[in-house]
């Protein structure tokens, strides 16, 4: 796989996980309720925060 690829699936996962993570907790239901990949979660840890950050904005190289 090409390195833009991964790059695209690498941001497109964040997206994601930003979605999933970030929702309000529904009235009445458990606040913790939010399933997310926790491989990717790992993955975020270990990377520069400059490189997160990028990330989240959608910021080219």
């Amino acid at each position: 796989m090409k390195a833009s690829q991964k790059k695209l699936r690498l941001t497109l996962a964040t997206a994601l996980y930003l979605r999933q993570i970030g929702r309000k907790a529904q009235k009445g239901e458990e606040p913790n309720d939010r399933g997310f990949d926790r491989k990717l979660d790992e993955k975020l840890k270990r990377m520069r925060p400059e490189d997160v950050d990028a990330l989240f904005r959608g910021e080219e190289d």
